[in-house]
């Protein structure tokens, strides 16, 4: 073997190296492509236990591959079970695991499984010593045929028989590997420099080397239609590992068919990077994926729960997102324990937030059973009352009171509010019925009163000097009827003030003019009492002018302050407004007399 074929260990060695000794495939994804699928946790116990009791080696893969579904198998069951209890009615605080038998058997499994695992390990370490052992040994042979060239032919079937032996023997201690491969190497090489075989024979052994070394290109250029990445480039490690043990070929070839097998085997190191680059970069878009959900969750978690509604918007929100979190693959091998911390964190912030919310629910419910029970109580013990007026404002009062009491669960607050509400009815009812004969009579009066409104508009339409006498008599009938049924009544109200206010509009008109046309003629009267009569008699009315402003005013300010909310203060509110017109119109009146007083004395002048 030439200086060509060394590259293998010497002149390109990080680049062969690293492709022939690829770490293992740590990528639990990759671990679970080349696996069995798992659908119940007895299908992983079953496998565990084959492992467990087995002649087969326990693979690290493998039994890490099942720990990961078992688990996953097993708070899926888990979760399962209490979303059960919940729907069911049950109270999450009180909700206990129970123990799981398979998971205590898989625990057991795994551990006999461990001990193995380790005792394989101490196995391997002692072989690997072993083996380095026996190389180190076939090297000082070799090293020591080196030594005596005129012997090399004579020990060449001794140096093939080491060379087989050299092949035979597996592992060593990886730290001693490459430098235990290139001293072989070097002897191997220095053997035959020094072998003096017959040119037959040295051709023979070439031919039979390039026979297999091609045999070894075809098999390897073949890996390229390989559809499993994985598996191709494990193949194409045996092949490298058979290629360093077979002897060299002429020297006019040796270039050539290393060239060959080097770039077949750099056609499956790409696909192989490619694939972990493609397999990385995929486990980084679950992580921005698995990211983004853990901030949703933890923004729904921290949403505002008004009710059991929102809680129960919230809870949906969350086993939507639960569901879709179960859809994405791994995240990188040293996030993925953190990213799924940080989603699980977020989701029992909020189940244990929910759990404490419910418990304290349960606790107010309680509570407001026992208020609404008390005002059952006081309801049936006033249902049988005669005292129709004070019992109606109690019940009345209890029915507020009922709105004020906060929820119960739905069942049971149908239940009470029906009791509730069968008390109250039993008395309306009876109040009803004994009040049937007063309606009779509040009808009656209902008639009467439009019979007067009537009357009022008629004597409107008609006019007449006793306008004002008529007025005030029906006005005096109107106020001597008893009540009217009580949903007419603010009807009535408006038609009668309607008319009222025409009339009286009018009347102030006409009874004013007539007042001030009397006091005109009254003036020389009162000036033929003395000199100050008429000084006395404006200084009479500035007082009263003043008395009026100055009530007007109050009346005013009053206004101001009233609700219009309710009909009772609209109803108000048009009174007192009537009062200030009345008022307004009383001091116009006063006005005009200052004005003819002054007026008199200027004539007097």
């Amino acid at each position: 073997m030439d200086s060509q074929e060394n590259i293998l260990e010497t002149g390109n060695q990080e680049e062969v190296i690293q492709e022939t000794t690829a770490p293992e495939v740590e990528s639990n994804e990759v671990a679970a492509e080349e696996r069995k699928t798992y659908t119940t946790k007895q299908e992983v116990l079953d496998r565990v236990k084959e492992i467990a009791h087995g002649e087969e080696q326990p693979q690290k893969e493998e039994v890490e591959y099942l720990k990961t579904v078992f688990y996953k198998l097993h708070i899926a069951e888990r979760e399962a079970k209490l979303k059960d209890y919940i729907d069911g009615g049950g109270d999450p605080e009180a909700y206990q695991i129970t123990p799981d038998e398979d998971e205590e058997v898989f625990k057991a499994e795994m551990g006999i499984i461990k001990e193995r695992r380790q005792q394989q390990f101490r196995e391997m370490e002692a072989e690997k010593e072993e083996n380095l052992k026996k190389k180190l040994d076939i090297i000082e042979k070799i090293k020591a045929m080196v030594t005596s060239p005129e012997e090399a032919s004579k020990t060449y079937q001794e140096f093939k028989t080491l060379q087989q032996e050299w092949r035979d023997i597996k592992a060593v201690p990886a730290e001693r590997a490459n430098e235990l491969w290139r001293n072989y190497q070097l002897y191997v090489e220095q053997f035959y420099d020094l072998l003096k075989l017959n040119s037959e024979a040295r051709e023979l052994d070439f031919r039979k080397n390039l026979e297999a070394k091609t045999r070894l290109c075809e098999a390897a250029e073949k890996l390229a239609d390989e559809e499993d990445v994985i598996s191709a480039f494990h193949q194409l490690q045996k092949l490298h590992q058979e290629y360093r043990e077979i002897g060299p070929v002429s020297k006019d070839l040796r270039e050539e068919i290393w060239q060959r097998f080097k770039a077949a085997s750099t056609v499956i190191n790409k696909r192989h990077q490619q694939h972990f680059e493609d397999l990385r970069a995929r486990e980084e878009e679950n992580l921005a994926r698995k990211t983004a959900l853990c901030e949703k969750v933890e923004a729904i978690a921290a949403e505002e729960n008004r009710g059991s509604a929102d809680w129960e918007r919230h809870t949906q929100e969350i086993i939507a997102v639960q569901q879709e979190w179960k859809t994405i693959g791994f995240a990188p091998q040293k996030m993925n324990v953190k990213i799924f911390e940080r989603f699980r964190a977020a989701c029992d912030d909020f189940f244990a937030r929910k759990a404490e919310y419910f418990k304290t629910l349960k606790d107010t419910f309680k509570e407001n059973v026992e208020k609404k029970r008390a005002l059952i109580e006081k309801a049936k013990a006033l249902q049988d009352s005669t005292e129709w007026r004070s019992t109606s404002d109690k019940l009345i009062a209890l029915q507020k009171e009922w709105k004020t009491i906060g929820m119960v669960p739905k069942k049971m607050g149908d239940q009470l509010w029906e009791e509730f509400l069968a008390a109250c009815n039993k008395f309306f009812e009876a109040r009803n019925a004994a009040g049937a004969g007063q309606r009779t009579e509040e009808y009656g009066n209902l008639e009467k009163k439009r019979d007067v409104i009537a009357r009022l508009s008629a004597i409107a339409e008609e006019g007449g000097d006793d306008l004002q006498e008529k007025v005030q008599a029906l006005v005096e009938e109107y106020n001597a009827i008893g009540h009217v049924p009580f949903k007419e009544k603010d009807k009535l109200y408006k038609e009668y003030h309607s008319v009222l206010d025409r009339l009286y509009k009018e009347l102030n008109i006409s009874v004013a003019k007539r007042r001030l046309s009397k006091f005109k003629d009254n003036l020389k009267q009162v000036a033929e009492r003395g000199e100050g009569a008429l000084d006395t008699e404006r200084a009479r009315l500035m007082r009263q002018y003043d008395s009026l402003k100055q009530e007007i005013q109050t009346y005013e300010n009053n206004l101001g302050f009233l609700s219009v909310s309710s009909k009772k203060g609209n109803s108000l509110i048009d009174e007192m407004n009537r009062k200030v017109q009345k008022l307004k119109d009383d001091l116009q009146l006063v006005k005009e007399k200052i004005k003819a007083i002054d007026a008199e004395n200027a004539g007097k002048e």
